[in-house]
């Protein structure tokens, strides 16, 4: 038996039929073709899985599909528009903290959904936020300095060198 989901993926409304025990990960990528969402451990333990889903970080591999039905829901490939990279990506990219790029998006969304909340954060609430995300090759300071930085690559504080948002 298939249930319907009926939710806000990167702005836009859709509607997706799955089975009961379809994680909300399989029905990014399976269903909607959101391939940033990445399958990692399967365990809520890396982070890989990582979206928004109504303004909180979530690994989507231990949230069910049908319990994401009226939520808003945010994956890395919606942070970029066609303008270009967000901020925070960009920073991301200036400051190094892209290696492998396995861990990057739901480094980029954990990192987002602190500073939607904190604009301005501490080294701790950066380190906090992004606890749930594993990463085997930056040693996490880069990511650290990438999250604290990204101001730099907003319209306003830089004289247009970003994305604006």
């Amino acid at each position: 038996m298939k249930y319907p989901v009926r939710s806000t993926v990167n702005g836009k409304p859709c509607e997706v039929y799955v089975s009961a025990k379809t994680t909300l990960a399989e029905m990014l990528r399976e269903e909607l073709d959101l391939l940033g969402v990445k399958q990692g451990c399967g365990e809520g333990e890396c982070g890989a899985c990582t979206v928004i889903l109504n303004g909180l970080p979530v690994s989507s591999c231990l949230v069910l599909a049908v319990e994401a039905s009226g939520a808003e829901i945010t994956t890395i490939d919606g942070v970029a528009d066609v303008d270009g990279l967000h901020p925070l990506q960009q920073s991301f990219v200036e400051h190094g903290a892209v290696q492998c790029g396995f861990c990057t998006p739901g480094m980029v969304l954990s990192a987002k959904a602190l500073l939607d909340k904190v604009p301005d954060p501490s080294e701790f609430q950066i380190r906090s936020a992004i606890s749930g995300n594993l990463c085997r090759c930056t040693g996490y300071q880069k990511i650290v300095e990438a999250v604290s930085r990204y101001k730099e690559f907003t319209e306003e504080d830089s004289g247009g060198k970003g994305g604006g948002r």
